[in-house]
């Protein structure tokens, strides 16, 4: 008789001991998500100033509300629990730095390769929605999720961007436009 080997848990079960005060469990959550969560911000921000404050607030956060994680809600994951904290924490750098006339240093112009979210909302959406979000050129796509999936204001993408407010405002509207369009 073979026997199986054990199988690891995986990071929902991680984040449920962790919320009981699991500190090895917060430490294997932390080695398993960290990497990919600091490649995910640096598609949005190369300051490693500002992803390293991200990245500590992120895993505090995770510590502190673990026991608030509702996975089943909406199918959500522990991995994407983690980015919407993240993401969030970005967007509060970025607001912290807003009053700035110039991007904080770093901040990419484009994004290179499809962000995680992009990717979950493709999924999630549907088919048609998601082939009319990779459809989009790159410059309306990096527009239409700094606005509607991170939450930020015209203001904000402008500078996480490196991109005139106006330049803003015109390529979100062309986003919802051609959005609209491949819909129809």
């Amino acid at each position: 008789m073979k026997h199986k080997p054990p199988r690891e848990p995986d990071e929902e079960h991680l984040l449920r001991r962790t919320a009981r005060g699991d500190r090895a469990a917060f430490e294997e959550l932390y080695r398993r998500t960290s990497p990919w969560l600091a490649i995910r911000l640096r598609h949005r921000c190369s300051d490693d100033q500002i992803i390293a404050e991200v990245m500590q607030e992120t895993y505090l956060a995770v510590w502190r509300a673990a026991g608030s994680f509702a996975g089943v809600v909406a199918g959500g994951s522990a991995v994407g629990w983690v980015w919407t904290i993240a993401v969030r924490r970005l967007i509060d750098a970025f607001r912290r730095r807003a009053h700035h006339a110039h991007p904080p240093p770093g901040v990419h112009e484009s994004l290179s390769a499809p962000a995680a979210e992009e990717e979950a909302l493709a999924g999630t959406v549907g088919d048609s929605v998601g082939d009319a979000l990779r459809s989009l050129a790159p410059e309306l796509r990096e527009v239409l999720q700094a606005m509607a999936l991170d939450g930020l204001s015209v203001r904000e993408t402008a500078i996480l961007l490196g991109l005139p407010e106006g330049t803003v405002k015109t390529r979100a509207r062309r986003a919802r436009i051609a959005m609209r369009e491949a819909l129809s």
